[in-house]
């Protein structure tokens, strides 16, 4: 049995600053390996006769993390297949990670934080959430995380692509000032080429029905017959798709805000979304915006909330005439710059000052915009891909390019905040591989143990796309709506309320009897 080991780290990343960990498996080794391997001789390997197919893997060996985390946390390396049909042949690794339980006598069980992304680090996550968790859950769980495939500390994978394909502005596919797509296309196809060239296997391996099933080899590892999950944002589709696939191995499952679950549209309606999610958003920036508090800290961008959307949109299109130098070199703020920075900020009003800040300099003729660390420098290689695999693996995207020229010019003219970004083409769009299989399609069937918690005004997942969720799950789930702006809720951007409602549900299990409505 072939085994591909990177080695593990554990470094607290934001959302969108991820770059810190570029452990990089080569994809060319990989599948040159693969090439080598026929089925006899991966029925040789080391190992292959040790167990039978389909068994679960060797016990995790626990030790200390390679870098500073949470006390008491430990690290270990979950061996799952590089492909399920062949369950004994090429493994790959994955970066684990947890904190037991300080009360034993308090123990119930294992809690799994499933990250989000597609692209985010769950050791990442485990060590930035770890502290408030142990907090809330009192002892209830071992708290537990893990790195998809492509992530953190887990094997990897790199589509070569140059500087500029690398760029977070760029990777979302923002269209021209005049709304053409030519540029964009002709990016997207370029992207996809470079992905099939060199992602190899192991790109190929990046999906939510592998990540499911990693899930289920890292339950079995652990011994547990159910666990309890935590899944927020792209989480909650791989969190879903446990809870359909494997229900007899679900326990209390908590899906911090979710999107769509249409099958036959998943990532692609996720990202068409982005549009009603930033119009959601807005108003709670503009509100904070206009506040007279902002004006000792020259932060207040207009006296009204109403007059801030269109100073915003004056603003972008300003500067997608006329970009302005910023203080990073060769990167000037534009306007797709500009809403790309407004995307990222609404996810959690802490972000609003750097926003509002980032307009100011923009207005002032004699300053250098600051431009936030994410849009400032390309994300690493295997990052990029990473962000891009589940996407394009999931599900099959139109490829006639007239399709999105078409609704990126109905787009803008229904959400100028986005200008039309949502909608345009991506790699997706000319990528080599078919999907393996058909998305899962989420019911009603199994256990009533689940509880989403959505706020009302999330920019990333809209409400609208939850409510989708909410009614694919029928009885088994109850839905607690927060009056609230920002993504991902339970213990960062949501409320008291719904931090309680969570932490009574993972604790006691406790769940509201019908769907309820948080207005603190």
């Amino acid at each position: 049995m072939t085994t591909y080991r990177t080695t593990h780290r554990t470094t607290h990343l934001t959302a969108h600053a991820r770059r810190a960990l570029v452990l990089t498996l080569s994809a060319a080794a990989v599948a040159g390996t693969l090439a080598a391997l026929s089925p006899a001789a991966r029925a040789q390997s080391p190992g292959a006769a040790a167990r039978a197919p389909g068994a679960p893997g060797p016990a995790l060996g626990w030790g200390p993390c390679a870098e500073p985390g949470l006390p008491g946390q430990e690290c270990a390396e979950l061996p799952v297949p590089l492909d399920y049909r062949d369950p004994d042949g090429p493994q790959l690794t994955l970066a684990v990670s947890r904190v037991r339980s300080d009360r034993p006598a308090a123990r119930r069980g294992t809690l799994l934080v499933i990250p989000g992304g597609p692209g985010g680090s769950g050791v990442a996550r485990l060590v930035a959430k770890g502290r408030a968790l142990e907090k809330e859950m009192a002892g209830a769980y071992d708290l537990v995380s893990f790195d998809p495939r492509g992530t953190g500390g887990s094997a990897k994978a790199g589509c070569g692509l140059d500087a500029d394909d690398r760029q977070l502005v760029t990777q979302r596919s923002w269209p021209a000032p005049d709304g053409g797509i030519t540029e964009n296309t002709a990016r997207s196809r370029r992207i996809a080429e470079a992905c099939a060239r060199h992602g190899g296997a192991v790109l190929r391996s990046m999906s939510t029905a592998n990540e499911v099933r990693d899930i289920d080899r890292l339950r079995q590892a652990l011994g547990e017959e159910k666990l309890s999950a935590w899944a927020a944002s792209y989480g909650v589709y791989p969190g879903a798709v446990y809870a359909q696939k494997y229900p007899q191995h679900t326990d209390r499952w908590v899906l911090d805000s979710s999107g769509d679950p249409d099958p036959s549209r998943v990532e692609r309606g996720w990202l068409a979304n982005v549009s009603v999610g930033a119009d959601d958003g807005f108003p709670g920036f503009a509100a904070w915006a206009a506040d007279p508090a902002r004006e000792s800290e020259g932060l207040r961008l207009a006296e009204r909330p109403q007059d801030v959307r269109p100073l915003f949109l004056a603003l972008a299109a300003k500067l997608d005439r006329a970009p302005k130098e910023s203080t990073t070199k060769g990167v000037p703020l534009t306007g797709n710059l500009l809403r790309q920075a407004l995307l990222t900020a609404l996810q959690g009003g802490s972000r609003f000052p750097q926003l509002a800040r980032l307009v100011r300099q923009a207005q002032d003729p004699a300053a250098r915009p600051v431009l936030p660390d994410a849009l400032a420098g390309p994300l690493p290689d295997d990052q990029a891909a990473a962000m891009l695999a589940t996407v394009c693996n999931d599900v099959r995207w139109p490829a006639s390019v007239d399709v999105y020229r078409r609704a990126v010019a109905a787009d803008r003219v229904r959400h100028p905040l986005t200008a039309g970004m949502p909608a345009n083409i991506t790699p997706c769009a000319f990528w080599k591989d078919a999907p393996v299989q058909k998305p899962t399609r989420i019911t009603a069937d199994g256990p009533s143990n689940i509880l989403m918690l959505q706020n009302r005004r999330d920019p990333a997942t809209p409400y609208s796309g939850a409510l989708k969720m909410r009614q694919a799950l029928g009885g088994r789930a109850r839905l607690v709506t927060l009056d609230h702006g920002g993504h991902e809720a339970y213990l960062g951007n949501g409320t008291a309320c719904g931090d309680r409602a969570v932490t009574a549900f993972l604790t006691t299990g406790r769940r509201p009897e019908r769907d309820a409505y948080c207005a603190d």
